[in-house]
C-alpha cells in the first residue's frame, strides 16, 4: 500500500530563516532583527540580515523545487514585511513579494500552505508588550484580514501559528529566543490565553475576508512518544504522557494545552486545575473565539520519548535513541510518527498535517560536488515507513512537510545546524541538491511504495 492518492508532498521553510531582505523594501522590524544584535544570544552571533537570500533568490528555489518534485511548498509571511509597523500601513513591495511567490509556485504546479506567524513579531507590536498585551488578538486579525484579501484568491490553505510551545516556551519562558524573556507563570499563562485568543481571531478573519472556501489550520509541536512495548499498559502510558503534565511550568511547552483549547472549546480538566490559580480571567466567549472550527491539524514532530508504564504515572526511558552528534544534537527515533499519528487522531478526530520533520546533519560538499547525507536519507525512511503504517491502519494523515526546504538560519543555532534537502554555501548562497533530495523525489513520484 502507499500514501493515498491525494497525499500531499511537501517541505517547509519559514520567513526569517530564509529570505533576508532584512531591511528592504519599507519592511519593518521584527523582534528577531534587533534580537540577534544582542551579543551571545546566537552562536557565532549570526543573524538573519541576508539568511538563504530567498528575497532576491525565490525564482531559482522554486525552480529546485520543481526539480525536486514537491506538491506543496509551506511558507510563511513576514508579518513585518506586510505591516510595518504591525498593524496600520500595509507595505505595497511586502505583498508583491508573496504574490510573486505564490503566482511562481502554482505556475510550477507546486501548492502554497501560508502560515501567517512562526515567530518573527513585528518590533513595534512586542513595544507594546507583545503576547502579554491583550490587544494582540485585534492586531492578529487585522493581520489576517490583510493575508486573506491579498491572498486567499488563490491560496486554498493557511496556517495561523507554529509552535506556540516555542513562542513562550522559548520566548517567553528560558529566554532562549527572541523576544528573549523570562517570565512568571501568571504571566506566561496569560500570554499563552492571548495567544490562543489571537489564534482563533485570526480563523475568523480568514474565514470571514477569504475569497474562497479555505483550508485552515494551526501548527502546534510536541513529543509524540512511543510505548516501550505493544503492552496496553505501556501504550496507555505513553498516550497518557503526550496529553497530561503536573506542573504549571510545564503547560507552556505542553501540546495538550494548546490543542484542546483549541479543539475541543476547554482547557483540559486536570492540567486546567493546576494552572487555575495563575490563569487570567477566563469568559466562555473567549473559549468560543479560541475554539473557532478548524480543517486540519498540524503537528511539526522531530523526536519522542520512550514511555513505559510505572504505577500511575508514565515512566520517561532516559536516552531517547539519539544525540549521537555534536552540534547535531537530534534524537532518531521513527517510531514516534507512528505512534503519535495515532494517538493525535484518536484524540482530535481530525486529518493530520505533518507540517514539519527533519533531522539536522553534518553536511559537507565531498570532492566530486555532492553531499552524500545519508544518515538524513535514512531518517526519512525510517520516518515515513512509521507514518505509512500509521495511514494503513487507518489514521487520516493529508500529507507531510519536511524541515526543511533548504539550510537556513536556525534560531539560536544560527548556522550551525543544517536540516535542508537543499546545500547552502552561507559564503556564496550556491544551492545544491543533496542526496537526500534526490531520495525524497523518489519518494514522491513513488508515493512512497518503496518505504
Amino acid at each position: 500500500m502507499d500514501f493515498g492518492k491525494n497525499f500531499i508532498w511537501g517541505a517547509a521553510t519559514s520567513s526569517y530563516q530564509v529570505e533576508g531582505g532584512a531591511y528592504e523594501d519599507g519592511k519593518g522590524l521584527n523582534i528577531f532583527d534587533t534580537f540577534c544584535q544582542i551579543p551571545g544570544r546566537i552562536d557565532n552571533n549570526d543573524n538573519g540580515d541576508t539568511a538563504c537570500d530567498h528575497y532576491h533568490r525565490w525564482k531559482d528555489d522554486i525552480a529546485l523545487m520543481k526539480e525536486i518534485g514537491l506538491k506543496a511548498y509551506r511558507f510563511s509571511l513576514n508579518w513585518a514585511r506586510i505591516l510595518p509597523e504591525g498593524t496600520g500601513k500595509v507595505n505595497p513591495k511586502g505583498i508583491e513579494f508573496y504574490n510573486n511567490i505564490i503566482d511562481e509556485l502554482l505556475k510550477n504546479n507546486i501548492e502554497p500552505f501560508v502560515t501567517l506567524y512562526h515567530w518573527d513579531l513585528p518590533l513595534e507590536l512586542d513595544k507594546r508588550g507583545g503576547w502579554r498585551n491583550p490587544d494582540i488578538v485585534k492586531w492578529f486579525y487585522e493581520y489576517a484580514k490583510v493575508a486573506a484579501e491579498n491572498f486567499s484568491d488563490r491560496v486554498t490553505h493557511f496556517m495561523t501559528i507554529n509552535e506556540p510551545q516555542v513562542i513562550l516556551g522559548l520566548g517567553y519562558q528560558s529566554g532562549r529566543i527572541a523576544p528573549g524573556l523570562k517570565l512568571t507563570t501568571s504571566e506566561l499563562l496569560e500570554a499563552s490565553h492571548n495567544l490562543l485568543k489571537a489564534h482563533g481571531a485570526g480563523v475568523a478573519a480568514l474565514r470571514i475576508y477569504g475569497k474562497q472556501p479555505l483550508k485552515i489550520g494551526y501548527a502546534p509541536c510536541g513529543n509524540m512518544n512511543i510505548p516501550a512495548s505493544e503492552k496496553p499498559e505501556d501504550i496507555e502510558a505513553a498516550r497518557k504522557s503526550m496529553f497530561s503534565f503536573d506542573s504549571p511550568d510545564m503547560a507552556p511547552g505542553s501540546l495538550v494545552w494548546f490543542n484542546d483549547p483549541v479543539f475541543f472549546g476547554k482547557y483540559p480538566e486536570h492540567e486546567y486545575e493546576i494552572c487555575e490559580k495563575f490563569m487570567p480571567e477566563i469568559t466562555d466567549s473567549d473559549m468560543k473565539l479560541i475554539s473557532q472550527p478548524l480543517d486540519f491539524i498540524g503537528h511539526n514532530v522531530y523526536w519522542g520519548h520512550t514511555v513505559a508504564a510505572a504505577g500511575d504515572s508514565p515512566k520517561i526511558v532516559s536516552d531517547p535513541g539519539g544525540f549521537r552528534h555534536a552540534p547535531c544534537n537530534w534524537p532518531v527515533t521513527p517510531d514516534c510518527l507512528y505512534w503519535g499519528t495515532k494517538f493525535l487522531y484518536e484524540r482530535y478526530k481530525k486529518p493530520i498535517f505533518i507540517t514539519e520533520n527533519g533531522k539536522s546533519c553534518y553536511d559537507t560538499v565531498s570532492p566530486d560536488g555532492h553531499i552524500h547525507d545519508t544518515e538524513r536519507i535514512d531518517y526519512i525512511n525510517g520516518y515515513l515507513k512509521g507514518l505509512k503504517k500509521s495511514i494503513n491502519e487507518g489514521t487520516d494523515v493529508a500529507g507531510y512537510f519536511h524541515w526543511s526546504l533548504m539550510d537556513n538560519f536556525e534560531w539560536a543555532y544560527g548556522y550551525t545546524e543544517r536540516f535542508g534537502l537543499i546545500h547552502v554555501d552561507y559564503k556564496t548562497l550556491k544551492r545544491t541538491l543533496k542526496d537526500s533530495a534526490y531520495r525524497y523525489s523518489e519518494i514522491i513520484k513513488t508515493n512512497g511504495s518503496d518505504l
